[in-house]
């Protein structure tokens, strides 16, 4: 605690969007500044990697490292959804208001919640985005919310759902909404996280967004070659479109609908890595779903270009 209160301490005088904002809800209680909250999600994570390393809880380190991270993503979009049905109070109260002062005062509130609930909203991603980012520096994973969506900050890309994004590019047609910047998909075989992988993976997604610089980066999250995407676009702060392959609901064909919702975004180009790139891996099976992506791109009248070894 005594640790605690100290970073608190020293990093208080730091100024930020959020030290900005809390300042103006007029609470006299003080709030944690930004440096100090995300001084708290590397110091919990930090903790928890050093108590369970070399132990025999170490054999659950991902489901109690993703546990941590996942708490205040939830914490998050819980006070997000409270803080909402204050704004929802709001209009009702500014549509039916009477010049009363009770009205006022019931305004006021409504007003005071939700600005104070967006303050606390923001603490938690802060906390949640450290705490991902301390995991990945000591593990090599990566974190991405297994439901939902996920503003970014500056340690971590923004998160999507496929669905999400599709009915976005569909209202864009009726001129609803409008969807964000072009679109680069990604699928990868689970077997290709070797550095030579990273390289060449890090090689076409740097290109790609030399040619998009706005570029959402758009894969369904699966182990290996497309954890190492999410960590180029976390790195890069490029937001990240998820596609996950629903097993329950589509069994052994999940992968490849998956596929479909990545075809659906419309991607600028699909970039597809079947294999390996290293030599070293002898009778290596192309990815299936990978060599899928691409077929179905060039079904679709789509760009397509397969990530291959460099020349010998």
């Amino acid at each position: 605690m005594t640790r605690f209160n100290t970073a608190f301490s020293a990093c208080s005088k730091s100024d930020s969007a959020f030290d900005d904002l809390t300042a103006s809800l007029g609470d006299a209680r003080p709030h944690p500044s930004e440096d100090a909250l995300i001084q708290l999600g590397r110091a919990l994570m930090t903790e928890l990697v050093d108590l369970i390393s070399d132990t025999a809880l170490e054999d659950y380190q991902t489901l109690l490292g993703e546990a941590l991270i996942g708490a205040f993503h939830s914490a998050a979009g819980r006070i997000e959804r409270d803080a909402d049905r204050a704004r929802d109070a709001m209009r009702a109260l500014d549509r039916d208001f009477d010049g009363s002062e009770a009205a006022d005062v019931e305004l006021q509130d409504a007003t005071a919640k939700a600005r104070s609930g967006d303050a606390a909203t923001r603490a938690c991603e802060l906390i949640r985005d450290a705490a991902s980012d301390s995991w990945t520096i000591a593990t090599g994973e990566v974190w991405t919310a297994w439901r939902g969506s996920r503003r970014g900050s500056y340690l971590t890309a923004a998160q999507l759902e496929a669905k999400q994004a599709i009915r976005a590019i569909r209202n864009r047609r009726s001129g609803e909404a409008e969807p964000g910047g072009p679109v680069v998909a990604f699928r990868g075989a689970p077997t290709a996280d070797t550095a030579e992988d990273a390289g060449r993976i890090f090689d076409a997604l740097n290109w790609a967004k030399s040619e998009w610089p706005d570029m959402a980066l758009a894969t369904t999250g699966a182990k290996g070659s497309e954890k190492l995407a999410i960590k180029w676009a976390q790195q890069k702060g490029v937001k990240l479109i998820l596609a996950r392959a629903d097993f329950d609901l589509h069994g052994k064909a999940a992968p490849f609908r998956a596929n479909d919702e990545l075809i659906a975004l419309e991607p600028e180009v699909c970039l597809t890595l079947v294999h390996s790139v290293d030599r070293t891996r002898q009778q290596q099976r192309s990815f299936g779903p990978a060599l899928n992506l691409g077929q179905k791109a060039m079904e679709n009248g789509l760009r397509h270009l397969p990530i291959k070894a460099r020349a010998a």
